[in-house]
């Protein structure tokens, strides 16, 4: 990305080809939504769930690990939002 893109927040155009045999799980979830808006958008919310996971504040959905989160760090989830207020 250049200096420019960066600086005026300009859109990213994208073309984007996913084969089956490259990641099943994803071209499955895919192709369940009709070509054009439907598709594109399940697929920014996939990248941005993505993203948050990468950066740890997103928490997957599965059982397992809702549960190993509550032994550990349930304040994780919710960034202590609902904890004691902060000192100033």
């Amino acid at each position: 990305m250049n200096a420019y893109a960066k600086a005026s927040g300009e859109p990213i155009r994208l073309v984007f080809e996913l084969a089956r045999a490259d990641h099943p799980r994803l071209y499955d979830d895919l192709i369940q939504f009709p070509k054009g808006t439907k598709r594109i958008n399940r697929l920014r919310v996939l990248a941005y769930d993505g993203l948050l996971a990468q950066c740890g504040q997103f928490v997957p959905s599965s059982s397992s690990h809702r549960e190993h989160l509550a032994e550990t760090s349930g304040s994780m989830i919710t960034n202590d939002l609902f904890g004691p207020p902060a000192s100033e």
